[in-house]
């Protein structure tokens, strides 16, 4: 696909395609994301649609990327969500201290970028294996380690 065909057919959908994810989501900073991103997958692997099948195939890509995006989301809330600790056992200057380092904690993954997040939840709430990690992110095995020894860093970095 050349770069005129692009524009002509980002022109053409982006403000569609846009709008079906709005009405999925509700956010539309998400939906102008996904769009884009929608529109970079097309324009990376250099697909050319079919003539009048072009909006299905947005689609379906921007689906694809909500729903993936939508289910990391939920990986590192139901994450959030688990680590609870029995506090009556503890004194209040010890449930002071844990609640202090869940704090760093929770800002440490805020803060992290998003593919390093991701690995690590993924690796860490998931419990998969970096190759498992690879396949599922459809990276290498050696990006998913850069990226985990990234985050420890971070986190150690913020924890300590």
């Amino acid at each position: 696909m050349s770069r005129e065909e692009f524009k002509i057919l980002f022109d053409a959908y982006f403000e569609t395609v846009r709008n079906f994810i709005y009405y999925r989501c509700g956010d539309t900073e998400l939906a102008t994301d996904v769009s884009q991103e929608s529109f970079m997958k097309i324009w990376e692997k250099g697909l050319s649609p079919e003539p009048g099948k072009e909006l299905a195939l947005l689609y379906r890509i921007a689906g694809n990327i909500f729903i993936s995006r939508y289910r990391k989301t939920q990986s590192a809330m139901n994450y959030r969500k688990s680590i609870t600790l029995k506090v009556d056992d503890f004194s209040p200057n010890d449930q002071m201290e844990y609640n202090e380092l869940k704090e760093k904690y929770d800002k440490a993954l805020q803060n992290m970028t998003e593919k390093k997040r991701v690995v690590f939840l993924m690796s860490r709430f998931e419990e998969l294996t970096y190759k498992e990690i690879a396949e599922r992110l459809q990276i290498s095995v050696k990006a998913v380690e850069k990226r985990m020894s990234q985050a420890l860093g971070s986190l150690r970095k913020a924890l300590y």
